[in-house]
């Protein structure tokens, strides 16, 4: 099934800030956030084991569990086994070093092999209390985690993971499968095998207002070509298009910060929200599915949708075109 049969909207909720990411979040926070996008109308949820060690799914769970199996679609990803023990000394998350520090503190085995596959998705469907994921996604196979090793963790990855999800879809246990990663090259890299094809893949961070040149050149026309959907991860740049400080899940250098300032002055000209640019223009590539921001604030919820909704004028398009601040190559709303 294509992505964009299987999921309901253009609006999904990504999970990461639940897991703590950057700073612990009372419970009654994330319950509250949570339910907003329920009652909002959200039915897509992306979350992840790695999502501060399982507790993500643990929250998403306390929502999900009580609600009719068949009135939302759920995707989650493998890639990481949470153990009952935990961590023994610090983690070692590559670029993304203290990322969910205030998350579970439990013990990860970073494996991608067929039994951890399996091990893997029995973990994710116990702690969301469901009976079955949708889409599931191969985590984190890319430089960013692993180095000069990622070919290694692709390999593993692709006689483990990718044999054992295309099975479970030929099966009917789940709808669809894919990469869920932060750089392009592993999504290029699938698509050109001849092996079963993913049916889609969720992209975080790459394909935004500010950051989008990469995947335009060969990615995005390929998954095109083969009919392959993607879901936008990140289309506020880790925050800094939404008001917050993080580019990259770090706090932003002064040349992002300057980008963003351009961006704002071409917003403030036409009344636009910057919400609305960076959303609306990841969502207007043909490839793209839908985006998954995340939130930790009920308010937030109401933000995404009204953002998604706005009307942006052509000329605001035509003018950031001709700023210089997105590609040639980028498709831009409403035919702009």
């Amino acid at each position: 099934m294509s992505l964009k049969e299987l999921i309901p909207g253009r609006l999904g909720f990504g999970t990461a800030p639940l897991g703590n990411m950057f700073r612990a979040i009372p419970e009654e926070e994330v319950s509250a956030t949570l339910e907003a996008a329920w009652d909002q109308g959200v039915r897509f949820y992306d979350t992840a084991p790695f999502y501060g060690a399982g507790l993500a799914e643990l929250r998403l769970g306390e929502l999900l569990s009580q609600k009719p199996r068949d009135s939302f679609v759920l995707a989650s990803k493998v890639g990481r086994v949470i153990l009952d023990e935990p961590e023994p000394g610090a983690r070692d998350l590559g670029e993304k070093g203290g990322l969910f520090e205030h998350g579970r503190p439990n013990a990860m085995l970073h494996e991608w092999t067929a039994d951890a596959t399996e091990r893997s998705i029995e973990g994710s469907l116990k702690r969301l209390g469901v009976d079955r994921l949708d889409i599931v996604w191969v985590h984190d196979i890319a430089q960013d985690f692993h180095g000069d090793l990622w070919l290694n963790k692709f390999e593993e990855a692709r006689t483990g993971a990718f044999r054992v999800l295309s099975r479970l879809r030929d099966e009917g246990v789940i709808k669809a499968w894919g990469l869920g990663v932060n750089r392009v090259e592993p999504i290029e890299l699938t698509l050109d095998l001849d092996e079963p094809q993913p049916d889609g893949f969720l992209l975080a961070g790459r394909y935004t207002l500010l950051d989008h040149a990469r995947p335009l050149e060969r990615l995005l026309p390929k998954a095109q070509e083969q009919g392959v959907g993607m879901v936008v991860g990140g289309p506020y740049s880790s925050g800094v298009l939404a008001g917050g400080t993080h580019f990259e899940y770090q706090d932003a250098p002064p040349e992002v910060v300057e980008r963003v300032r351009r961006i704002k002055e071409i917003t403030a000209r036409h009344g636009v929200s910057v919400k609305a640019a960076a959303l609306q223009f990841s969502l207007a590539h043909p490839v793209a599915v839908a985006a998954v921001p995340g939130a930790t604030k009920p308010g937030r919820i109401a933000e995404d949708i009204a953002a998604l909704h706005e009307d942006v004028p052509a000329a605001f398009w035509t003018d950031l075109r001709a700023s210089g601040l997105v590609s040639p190559a980028a498709p831009l709303p409403n035919g702009a």
